[in-house]
């Protein structure tokens, strides 16, 4: 476990912390796993998909009924996860199966046929009321929940604390979402100094450039974050960890 946290604090990127994580779980016998993180969520939904962060090494088969075409809108352990925090036996599905929609009863049989029949999730601590965060640690199909519940007691607190620091590094990192654009050096740079308060004209100054430039990349950004205010972008970059970036983390 020392070595797992030393090899994942030091990771630089996503890309190299993930499959760190996923070969650690796969020691635990989760050798499927899906992590999703949004900022955006509110009291009705998750917010814009193109806003989420997935991690997986589950194959597409699954992952395009299941993320892409929103099945994980009326998962059960979902909706454990948007009213939970810590973990969760997947036995809550069956303890609770009388108490689930028939939506949720769809998206139970398509899970029984993908293999994907037990383990565990866990919900981690928001950092704010839009913040939602939590990962499904998944058992293989021919191990019952009955012997993951007797090695979770043995070993469940050590991988939650596994887990929550794959959670800190994960939220700390420069990340893509879908269909977006990644902003540029100067890009980034012009959003850094309206987050400090400085003026169009004072950004110009600074970095050498007409308003009329600034303005431009301003614009960019506004439109590769897909808001349209540039109060919006500062505030979107910075939940993504794409601004006030250590050099040579995330930057072009």
């Amino acid at each position: 476990m020392l070595g797992y946290m030393e090899r994942l604090t030091a990771a630089p990127t996503i890309e190299e912390a993930w499959p760190l994580h996923c070969e650690a779980m796969a020691e635990y016998g989760f050798n499927r796993l899906l992590y999703g993180m949004t900022r955006s969520r509110t009291r009705t939904s998750l917010g814009n998909r193109d806003d989420f962060l997935i991690l997986t090494n589950l194959d597409a088969d699954y992952t395009d009924p299941f993320i892409n075409q929103g099945l994980y809108l009326h998962a059960p352990m979902v909706h454990w996860a948007l009213e939970n925090t810590g973990a969760g036996s997947w036995s809550w599905i069956r303890e609770n199966a009388h108490l689930l929609t028939p939506e949720e009863h769809k998206v139970s049989q398509f899970n029984l046929s993908k293999g994907v029949t037990s383990g565990y999730s866990i919900s981690f601590n928001g950092i704010s009321p839009r913040a939602i965060a939590a990962i499904a640690l998944i058992a293989d199909p021919d191990v019952s929940q009955e012997a993951v519940d007797a090695m979770w007691e043995n070993r469940g607190r050590e991988i939650v604390v596994m887990n929550n620091i794959l959670h800190l590094k994960v939220m700390n990192l420069p990340y893509e979402v879908v269909a977006r654009k990644t902003l540029t050096k100067r890009q980034r740079e012009t959003l850094e100094w309206v987050g400090e308060g400085k003026t169009t004209q004072d950004i110009g100054t600074i970095m050498g450039l007409t308003p009329a430039t600034v303005e431009k990349h301003l614009r960019l950004a506004r439109e590769a974050l897909d808001v349209e205010t540039t109060a919006q972008a500062v505030a979107k970059a910075s939940f993504q960890n794409q601004i006030f970036l250590v050099e040579g983390i995330g930057s072009n």
